[in-house]
Parts: C-alpha cells; sequence; structure tokens
C-alpha cells in the first residue's frame, strides 16, 4: 500500500476517536487565556498516543514533537488553537456546552481534534519520512493581543524551528470533504476603535443649554465613511458596530460611546489611516465645541501565506482528494492571529470545508448554532498528514 492510502487508511481508522476527542472538547469549551482544562485534555491526548511535548506555554500552551526516521531534514510546524467565544450555544446536541455562555463557535475544537489525529498518523508513520514535525497548541487567538504574537515575544518561533508553519481553519461556505487555498495575501488586518464623543446633556427641549453628543457623533460617523486610501486597490473595511447613547425621549446624554473595527490589507495605509481617524473625530467634535476621546487598538497584522508553499500545498490536496475539491479562495476582511506567524516565516492556512446542507449544516462561525459535518475530520487529519507528509518524505 502506498502512503497516501495509508494516511487514508488511518484517518478514516481515527475518525470515530477523533470525533469524540472535539466532541470533549467542543462540550468543555473555556475562553482565551483561561484554557487550562482544554491543555490538560489535550496533554492527556498526547500522553495515550505516546507523543511528547512540553506544557506550560504562555501558561496554557502546548508544543508537540513528532521525530521522523532520522532527525535531518527540514522541521514543519502546524498550528491549532485552544480558545473558545462567550457565546450562548443553541445547538440540541450531546455534545453541546456545559459551560454556559462559552461556546467553540469558531470551530477551534474542530482544529485541535484533526490536528491530534494529524498527528497521531505521522508518528504512526515516523519510519517513511524525516525530519521533525512540530505542533503548537495556542491559547488567545479570540482575544487582543493575540496568543500568537505573545508566544512569539516569548521566543517560540526560535524554540519550534521550523522551516515552515501551517494551518486550518473551518469554512462554513465550503462542504465538507473539500477545502480552500489562497497563496499570497489573503486576510486582513484588524483594529479595535473605541471612540469617545463628550458634549454636554440636559432637557431635550432645551437644545441652546446643549451640547448634543448625538448629532455630532453622527457626523463622525458618516466623515469616518469618507476615510479611503489614494489607492482604490488597498482593500478596506472602517465599520462602527456599536453606539450607546445613554439618553431618554427628552433627554440628551452627556457622552455618546462608539466602537469599530478597522481592516486592511497594507501596512503603510494602515497607519495612516489611524491618524486619519484621529484627526477625523477631533476636528469635527471641536468644531461643535465638544471634545472627542480616540484609542486605536492595533490588533493582528494582515495574513500573508507563502506563494510557493502553497501552490505546492493546493497540488499536494490536488493529488489526495481530486481536482473537485480543492478550491481557490477570494480576499477575505476576517482576521487571524496566525497572521502573526505569516510575518515571520513561511506559512501556508487554508480553509476546511464543514458544510452539509442536507444535514442543516449551514451556520456560520461565530454564530449559537454553529456545528459541521463530522466527515471533515476525517478530511482535515488526513489533508495535512500527506502535506506534511509529502513535503518531509523528500528530505
Amino acid at each position: 500500500m502506498d502512503i497516501k492510502n495509508k494516511i487514508k487508511e488511518l484517518a478514516a481508522e481515527y475518525l470515530d476517536d477523533i470525533i469524540e476527542i472535539r466532541n470533549e472538547l467542543h462540550a468543555n469549551p473555556e475562553l482565551s487565556f483561561e484554557e487550562y482544562n482544554t491543555s490538560k485534555y489535550v496533554a492527556s491526548v498526547l500522553d495515550k498516543a505516546n507523543i511528547a511535548y512540553e506544557s506550560g506555554l504562555l501558561k496554557t500552551g502546548i508544543l508537540a514533537n513528532i521525530d521522523g526516521k532520522s532527525a535531518k531534514g527540514k522541521t514543519i510546524a502546524l498550528r491549532a488553537e485552544l480558545d473558545a467565544l462567550p457565546i450562548i450555544e443553541e445547538n440540541d446536541v450531546a455534545y453541546k456546552s456545559k459551560n454556559e455562555g462559552v461556546m467553540h463557535a469558531c470551530g477551534h475544537d474542530v482544529h485541535m481534534a484533526s490536528i491530534l489525529g494529524a498527528a497521531k498518523i505521522l508518528n504512526e508513520i515516523n519510519d517513511e519520512w524525516n525530519g521533525k514535525v512540530k505542533v503548537l497548541f495556542q491559547p488567545g487567538e479570540e482575544k487582543l493581543p493575540g496568543g500568537a504574537a505573545q508566544m512569539i515575544e516569548s521566543g517560540i518561533i526560535e524554540k519550534m524551528d521550523a522551516t515552515c508553519m501551517m494551518a486550518h481553519h473551518v469554512m462554513p461556505s465550503i462542504d465538507a470533504g473539500k477545502v480552500g487555498f489562497r497563496g499570497g495575501m489573503y486576510m486582513a488586518s484588524a483594529d479595535e476603535i473605541f471612540i469617545t464623543v463628550k458634549g454636554k446633556g440636559g432637557h431635550a427641549a432645551l437644545p441652546k443649554l446643549n451640547i448634543d453628543p448625538i448629532p455630532i457623533t453622527a457626523e463622525i460617523i458618516l466623515a469616518m465613511q469618507k476615510i479611503k486610501p489614494d489607492n482604490t486597490d488597498i482593500p478596506m473595511v472602517l465599520s462602527i458596530g456599536k453606539v450607546t447613547a445613554a439618553g431618554a425621549t427628552n433627554v440628551i446624554p452627556n457622552v455618546v460611546e462608539l466602537e469599530g473595527t478597522f481592516r486592511t490589507m497594507n501596512e503603510e495605509w494602515r497607519a495612516k489611516a489611524h491618524k486619519l481617524i484621529q484627526k477625523t473625530c477631533n476636528e469635527i467634535a471641536e468644531g461643535h465645541n465638544a471634545s472627542c476621546e480616540i484609542e486605536i487598538k492595533k490588533g493582528y497584522p494582515f495574513l500573508q501565506n507563502d506563494e510557493e508553499l502553497t501552490r505546492v500545498s493546493k497540488n499536494l490536496a490536488i493529488e489526495y482528494l481530486g481536482t473537485d475539491n480543492v478550491e481557490d479562495l477570494p480576499l477575505r476582511m476576517t482576521a487571524d492571529d496566525f497572521a502573526s506567524f505569516s510575518q515571520h516565516m513561511r506559512t501556508c492556512y487554508y480553509r476546511l470545508g464543514i458544510r452539509n446542507e442536507s444535514k442543516g449544516i449551514i451556520s456560520g462561525v461565530h454564530t449559537p448554532t454553529f456545528d459541521i459535518d463530522e466527515q471533515a475530520l476525517e478530511t482535515g487529519m488526513g489533508l495535512i498528514a500527506w502535506l506534511v507528509y509529502s513535503q518531509l518524505s523528500s528530505t
């Protein structure tokens, strides 16, 4: 039996166990940087598989190590996230979250389980490849400044000493059994914007005695929609998602608070836009004898896949899954802190389909009804094991 079919056979053989692991993780989610029980559970799976690891990285992070038949050769790193989201799950399933208000609604349970499956496969066939595989289980992907950036600051890249790094992420718009790739620029940077417009509140029937922050805020929101780069080819999003004005029908509030997001794919424009946002808000507020406080929390950088690594990985995916099951991805304005790794090393971040309309599995990530077609776990663990093996067997 050739190795590709051996990997497929092992993925099918391990599927029930990996489904059980995913369900256990899904039922017991933990928020960013609080993934203590999740970390212990991942460690227990690695122990059972006789895979060596170091734990306690950034408190809950784990770095596992699998050696090939020879230590000489490349080292490939894999990444899976440990954390969940503050969402109340609405699914009526046996593995529904037991932690009220916390849910694996972004698929990190799927990533952990499938990467654990891939680690088991690669460990099983480690006499067929050379080099090393490092498997990073990372805390805090969902919360700024992001676990990836903090791990990089603490030296994880040097510790891994990897030639490249790979990760997959669930994609509800792609059917289970399929995957998607895009080389080069793929996902946006993401910054959080907090603005407080300060006026002078009072009785709504006495406008001359007030400095009404609500119309000032409206003017600021409209003006910010006109902030655009000179180069119209640079993608960007500037959206205000929350406006809080604690007044009443006849009460003008003292302040209005805004929260929003700014995303783009150009670092020079990103820095310029931050200044324009601040300038726009301050000038409009001052023009109405009000004031403004602006905080821009710089978040994840843009994610850029290595062109050659992604091309090779896509072709290998076609070999493993067939041409009809491998898609090209468009640019996407969402963000992932895996982008921090992409700024420091060669990376390939691709999409794992989890959709199944016939089963009613159609909900998007970050929703209370998010779920997956479990067959995606077999595709996920088998494919990434194949991608790693194919690149290490030639060294």
